[in-house]
């Protein structure tokens, strides 16, 4: 264990340092080295022997890195943005399954997949992955709207994609019967659920932190509050159930952790705005006392510790969403660790074909699904416009990542076509991690002057 502990701290190290002195995309980086431990250093203790125990480490580490990214959204950002953000993390992924569902025939023409394994099989690969495009934006300079764009999407879209998989998908590949009154029904069920356990879980964290000026224990509060949120929402029904209900509603994990992280860090972002407002305030105080010769030293003094204290709260605020932040580094180092041991080489290669097709066709849908979002920006003033720029930014913002693998094992073992699919959503996850990424640091990396430019006219 000593050995894996060490590992996992030298990789993110050294991951962080090709960040610091590279400008490697640390998701790259972490990758790149996990594999490189991962054959070089075979006799180390595995973190994961097979799927499904990859599975449960991702659910296990997945509230963290929700918590960490919901920490960067603003509920203003959500409301001034909300259309734009409903196309990009709902109906594109909607229109994306329907787009796969008229093309599947020519794309997978050797096998006889039904509609319900296409909607299971591009659902896994629609899920994006938030981590690596935060951190391959905090590297540069951007307009705030693109930004919120990007990284809303790749948070949110994943409930939306997990949604369609679960209710949708795996419903129908079991026999179910989808109509569109049972789409309309199960769709209100769950985000509305979702969203408003989320929200009441949230509230409770709040009266949990505003118990406690210690920075450790507002940070728990933090965690208890994601991870809460997420396992009441995945295990919903118990509660229906012990209320004599005797319901089998499953609602959204993911979309429950965003909001009641999303609840906390609005009070949190109230707080640290009202605490800047007060320190200024009380500065301009203590300088009106300094020029009355009058002022006497303990009044000065007292004004002194009225911003002492006002400075420590709001540092505190900002530490606890740091330590946050580096929870979640560490748990995406021991994903792409994981990963990197369950990932069969021969498979891939066996399925080379169907990897990159798919790889292809999903590129290709997400192209054309920024760009009607492009178009449909451009004609109305409700939603940020979106130029040429912008539409390549958003197109390889659709890095894949360790969701996807969730939603694999959670296909029936039985499913003929379950070897093609995990080589498909594993390749692909691979393919975008490094292709996208690289494209996005071409993109911006040329148009930096005027990404700059862009977001200088926004102030």
């Amino acid at each position: 264990m000593i050995a894996t502990l060490l590992m996992i701290a030298g990789i993110l190290f050294l991951a962080l340092q090709l960040e610091e002195k590279l400008k490697v995309p640390s998701p790259l980086g972490l990758i790149a080295l996990s594999f490189v431990a991962h054959y070089g250093f075979q006799q180390v203790p595995v973190l994961t022997v097979d799927a499904d125990h990859f599975a449960a480490l991702v659910v296990f580490l997945l509230p963290i890195l929700l918590i960490s990214d919901s920490l960067e959204i603003k509920l203003a950002d959500l409301r001034e943005h909300g259309l734009s953000l409903l196309y990009l993390a709902v109906v594109a992924v909607v229109l994306s399954v329907l787009m796969a569902l008229s093309i599947s025939g020519w794309l997978f023409a050797d096998y006889a997949l039904s509609n319900a394994a296409v909607v299971v099989l591009f659902a896994m690969v629609l899920a994006t992955d938030p981590v690596s495009v935060v951190s391959i934006f905090s590297k540069f300079e951007l307009p705030h709207r693109l930004k919120i764009l990007a990284e809303g999407e790749s948070l949110l879209n994943d409930a939306t994609a997990l949604i369609v998989f679960v209710f949708v998908g795996l419903f129908a590949l079991g026999g179910g019967e989808i109509t569109t009154t049972y789409l309309v029904e199960i769709s209100v069920e769950v985000i509305f659920g979702s969203v408003v356990v989320g929200m009441a879980v949230g509230f409770t964290g709040l009266f949990a932190m505003k118990s406690t000026e210690n920075r450790i224990a507002e940070m728990m509060v933090l965690i208890i509050t994601g991870y809460g949120a997420f396992e009441l929402s995945e295990h919903f029904y118990v509660l229906l159930n012990m209320m004599g209900a005797h319901s089998h509603l499953h609602l959204s994990g993911i979309l429950a952790c965003i909001f009641s992280t999303i609840t906390v860090h609005h009070v949190m972002t109230q707080a640290i705005d009202e605490e800047n407002i007060r320190i200024d305030r009380e500065e301009k105080e203590l300088h009106r006392e300094v020029q009355n010769r009058s002022a006497t030293s303990g009044l000065i003094g007292i004004v002194l510790g009225r911003i002492k204290a006002t400075i420590d709260e709001r540092d505190r605020h900002l530490r606890s969403k740091e330590d946050v932040q580096l929870l979640a580094m560490v748990a995406n180092t021991i994903l792409f660790v994981a990963m990197a041991e369950m990932i069969d080489i021969n498979l891939l290669w066996k399925y080379k074909i169907e990897i990159l097709v798919m790889f292809l066709a999903t590129t290709l849908i997400r192209a054309v699904m920024m760009g009607l979002f492009a178009w449909i920006t451009n004609k109305t003033d409700k939603m940020a416009n979106v130029n040429f720029r912008w539409w390549g930014v958003l197109t390889f913002a659709g890095i894949k990542g360790g969701l996807s693998i969730v939603m694999l094992t959670m296909i029936p073992a039985s499913f003929e076509y379950f070897e093609m699919f995990k080589a498909v959503v594993i390749g692909v996850i691979m393919l975008s991690t490094f292709t996208y990424a690289g494209a996005l640091l071409i993109i911006i990396g040329t148009n930096k002057e005027r990404f700059l430019t862009e977001k200088l006219q926004e102030h």
